[in-house]
């Protein structure tokens, strides 16, 4: 079933798997996930938002919060606390508590366009990386930045890792670059290195803080603690997103512009399981404190919670009305947040783990109610097209 708000007389529309097309035009994504179509025999240019419509019994969120007025980017959940922290487009950091209320007010640097953000170890500050190619400390507690932005970066910083040891930060940025800083200082602790990834979507330490990983175009690398490439990573068949390393170091997990989430061995890069269900590329990975799971957050609009044990999808698919960019799971294993695009959704999901496993009820149950929220459509935006 599509339905309209507004009717559209003597247009069709056609579904191909995720999109509905205008035949004769072509349909593009543009970089900030929306999508348009373009007629080359008109002179217009019309942009369309599709909202997914909710599965009747679909799982619902225990909280929503509000507050970002852009897209929210970065989530994290403090272990004392279990308060989540949102790092958003609009340029502020955010702290709340699990049922919404603001924990003090928001942090304001002197930029905008904050594309990520990671806590230190001992949870006492945050990193946060931005459009403007700048990192810049905070201090938690106080919501107040710590000394000067860093600069290095010559294009934005899309993601930001702390070492276990707390004693440096690796940042990846769209100039294809990993920088280490001294988190003391904030200055450069080596030559930057220079990737085969293109844009770096992702960097992390593993828990032993001997190596970090890094995903971008082409591939998964492996470096040593100083710098030196030790594996080269490859197998999905679009860039890497999301990155997660098991506690003892010996797995990697991914997710991808592919669709898929994939295991590897890390000594060797060899692949060990993929994990298919989402229908849009996976954008953001969480692995539980406990490895029983893995949650996923995705484009196709909804976070998915994959058992590590029989590598599937368990419980119904988590709907969001947008892309979903982010989610962080709260250390305790009781809780999910999730958050995603700004068109319709510029909200923090927060979900019951397990209210989510409850309602499983079998793989193929999940997977028909995930198609069937992406069958069903309704225009959130207006669709103008002109024809002569």
């Amino acid at each position: 079933m599509i339905s309209f708000n507004r009717p559209l007389p003597g247009v069709r529309l056609d579904y191909y798997p995720g999109h509905l097309v205008v035949p004769g035009c072509e349909w593009h994504i543009s970089p900030l996930g929306r999508s348009y179509f373009v007629n080359h025999n008109t002179r217009t240019t019309s942009w369309k938002k599709l909202k997914p419509e909710r599965p009747a019994g679909s799982l619902t969120p225990e909280c929503v919060i509000k507050g970002h007025s852009e897209r929210i980017w970065s989530l994290a959940c403090l272990k004392a606390s279990c308060n989540v922290i949102s790092a958003s487009e609009d340029g502020s950091i955010r702290q709340w508590k699990r049922d919404g209320e603001p924990v003090g007010k928001p942090w304001y640097g002197d930029g905008r366009g904050i594309g990520t953000m990671a806590v230190s170890p001992d949870e006492t500050m945050v990193v946060c990386g931005s459009a403007d190619s700048r990192l810049r400390l905070w201090n938690i507690q106080e919501g107040s930045m710590i000394g000067e932005p860093w600069e290095g970066h010559d294009a934005g910083v899309r993601c930001t890792n702390w070492s276990p040891d707390a004693l440096e930060i690796a940042s990846g940025s769209l100039d294809g670059t990993i920088r280490r800083w001294n988190p003391d200082t904030g200055r450069q602790m080596t030559p930057p290195i220079k990737t085969s990834h293109g844009w770096v979507y992702a960097v992390k330490y593993s828990a032993q803080g001997d190596k970090f990983i890094s995903g971008g175009r082409g591939a998964i690398c492996v470096w040593s603690r100083d710098g030196k490439l030790l594996i080269e990573i490859k197998g999905h068949n679009a860039a890497v997103t999301s990155l997660c390393w098991s506690k003892d170091g010996a797995h990697i997990f991914s997710g991808s512009f592919d669709d898929t989430i994939r295991k590897w061995q890390a000594i060797d890069g060899r692949e060990l399981v993929v994990l298919r269900g989402h229908t849009k590329a996976v954008r953001s990975l969480c692995l539980a404190a406990n490895e029983c799971y893995i949650v996923s957050a995705s484009e196709d609009c909804s976070v998915r919670i994959w058992d590590l044990k029989t590598n599937q999808a368990v419980g119904d698919p988590l709907l969001h009305d947008d892309e979903v960019w982010t989610v962080a799971m709260s250390p305790d294993g009781t809780f999910i947040a999730s958050a995603g695009l700004d068109t319709l959704d510029t909200k923090i999901h927060v979900w019951s783990l397990e209210a989510a496993l409850k309602r499983h009820q079998g793989v193929d149950d999940d997977n028909e109610k995930l198609k069937a929220s992406h069958l069903s459509f309704s225009f959130e935006l207006t669709l103008h097209l002109t024809f002569y």
